[in-house]
Parts: structure tokens; sequence; C-alpha cells
């Protein structure tokens, strides 16, 4: 499955954005999807996830901050985030897995990532 990851911007902390999953060549619905950031100088963490069958999983930096969901409609899995901060600051990327997992490692396809810039 091909994924294209958008949404990404400037925004001030205490503001908001969505990010976007949209997926072609497969059924999103098939699969489960996961959100990970890459901030400057850092490792790639695992952010958010959302089963196939919708459960969801987020990170506890984020929990009460950000929401996943899916539109299995529109092929699409969205990451809504609120109260930025700045250490939210990063790159963010969603893959897709059959199964839910934490570990980036464990997931086959990526989109190629969306920045978000936090300022204070």
């Amino acid at each position: 499955v091909q994924l294209q990851a958008s949404g990404g911007g400037l925004v001030q902390a205490g503001g908001s954005l969505r990010l976007s999953c949209a997926a072609s060549g497969r059924t999103l619905s098939s699969y489960a999807v996961g959100w990970f950031r890459q901030a400057p100088g850092k490792e790639r963490e695992f952010v958010a996830a959302i089963s196939r069958s919708g459960g969801t999983y987020l990170a506890d930096s984020v929990k009460g901050r950000f929401t996943i969901s899916r539109d299995n409609a529109k092929n699409t899995v969205y990451l809504q985030m609120n109260s930025l901060k700045p250490e939210d600051t990063a790159v963010y990327y969603c893959a897709a897995n059959s199964r839910t997992s934490y570990y980036l490692s464990n997931y086959d396809s990526w989109g190629q990532g969306t920045q978000v810039t936090v300022s204070s």
C-alpha cells in the first residue's frame, strides 16, 4: 500500500492541526496504521496507532491531546493534534502494517512524512 501523509504546518503553542494519511493501491481498512515522529537529532518514536477494528493506542506524551481515527470510505487515517506544544515539533510519518504495533520496525509501508512546527 502507498501512503501519503499531509496536513503539517506551522502553528503556535496551544493550537491544533489535523494530519491525514491517505492510501492508494490497497484498501487501508485491511491494515493497522501507526503515526510516528522524528525530531531533529532524535530517534523516530511512536505517537499513535489504530487497529483494523478501530482500537486506538496513544503514547503517554500525547494522551489527552491527540486522537487517531480512520475513515474507511475515504481510505484515510487522521491524527488530530490539539493543545500542541513546542516539543511536538517533528516530522510526522504514517505507516501501515497487518497488525497493530508500537514498534516502527514492524511496519512495512511508510509515507513520506509531513513537518509539524510548533512555535512558543
